[in-house]
């Protein structure tokens, strides 16, 4: 399995155009909302358990652990983001079945429609999950990742990844460096 780095590193080959990335900093969020809402109809009470069990409650510990075995700390701050969206999916979920539609879908649409734009219009080069499908997993760790270097957190790691792929840009016609092995 590759590492923190590795995944985040790859993933940033991707995005390396500043425009692009705040496209991510709207549509990733409201991606994984639009999971989280869609993903909470059906949910099954558990006599054991405070709250109901659904696809998304699934999805989240999957992604937990999946995310705790690349980073502990980032790892916990996205369980407690995960959370926080099945909550609200379960809330939206509560609502009428057009309700609950409208918004999974809505949010879902508008957020593919962000990503997009943000690669269309700025990065000139397709999305990371094209190539490999984990970009789907890595993309929130990413928007988390990229907010925290905004506040000093990390800076060796994300040296390390801009020694392989380049610091980011806003000029679209510079070239992007290729990814060194």
């Amino acid at each position: 399995m590759r590492t923190l780095t590795e995944q985040l590193t790859q993933y940033a080959a991707y995005h390396r155009d500043r425009r692009n990335i705040a496209t991510h900093f709207v549509g990733i969020p409201m991606i994984v909302l639009a999971v989280a809402v869609l993903l909470s109809r059906p949910a099954f009470s558990v006599a054991a358990l405070p709250f109901p069990i659904s696809p998304a409650c699934v999805l989240v510990v999957v992604m937990t652990l999946y995310y705790l075995v690349l980073d502990v700390p980032l790892g916990i701050t996205m369980a407690v983001i995960l959370a926080l969206c099945v909550a609200a999916g379960q809330s939206l979920a509560a609502l009428s079945t057009l309700t609950w539609l409208v918004a999974g879908a809505g949010l879902f649409v508008i957020g593919w429609v962000f990503q997009f734009v943000g690669h269309v219009a700025y990065e000139h080069r397709k999305p990371a999950f094209v190539d490999d499908l984990i970009g789907l997993a890595i993309g929130p760790l990413f928007v988390l990742a990229e907010a925290l270097f905004g506040l000093g957190w990390r800076p060796a790691l994300r040296e390390a990844i801009e020694a392989q792929v380049g610091g980011t840009r806003v000029n679209p016609a510079a070239p992007v460096p290729a990814q060194r092995r």
